[in-house]
Order: structure tokens, then sequence, then C-alpha cells
């Protein structure tokens, strides 16, 4: 293993978690499947609008980690199959 393949691997494990963590604090898009269990009641204006730039912002910012993430994988793999 060179030091590009070591790299890579810790490239991929970096955005791996980052792709988790940042899809686990996206909002549901199914209305009301958190109300349901927990009992909130969320139909106010402030609660619809309040983090819509924030989370345009986590969708935006998890499209790129994943372009990221298959691209990292895929160089990796032909990096590891022409260096043997």
């Amino acid at each position: 293993m060179n030091g590009l393949q070591i790299a890579g691997g810790i490239l991929i494990l970096i955005t791996s978690i980052l792709l988790i963590v940042l899809t686990l604090m996206q909002d549901s898009k199914q209305p009301g499947a958190l109300g349901s269990l927990t009992g909130q009641q969320s139909d106010s204006y402030l609660s619809k609008n309040r983090g819509r730039t924030l989370e345009a912002k986590m969708v935006f910012i998890t499209r790129i980690l994943l372009i990221v993430f298959i691209a990292v994988t895929v160089l990796l793999n032909i990096l590891i199959t022409y260096m043997k």
C-alpha cells in the first residue's frame, strides 16, 4: 500500500461518516412521521419556514459529499487495479 491509497482510504472514511451524520440531521420529508410518535404539532408558519435555508445547505453539502465519495471510491479502485 502506498501513501495515495492510504490517503484515499482516510478520505473515504471521513466522507462516509460526514454523509451519515448529515443524512441523520436532515428533516423527514414525510409529514407527521415524527409528530405522530411524539405528539408534536408542526403546523405553524414559523416551524415550516424557519430552517429552510439551513436545510437547503445541508442537502447541498450532502450532494457534494456524495459526489466526492463516489469519485474517490472509483479513482481508488482504478488506482489499486493498475498499480499491481
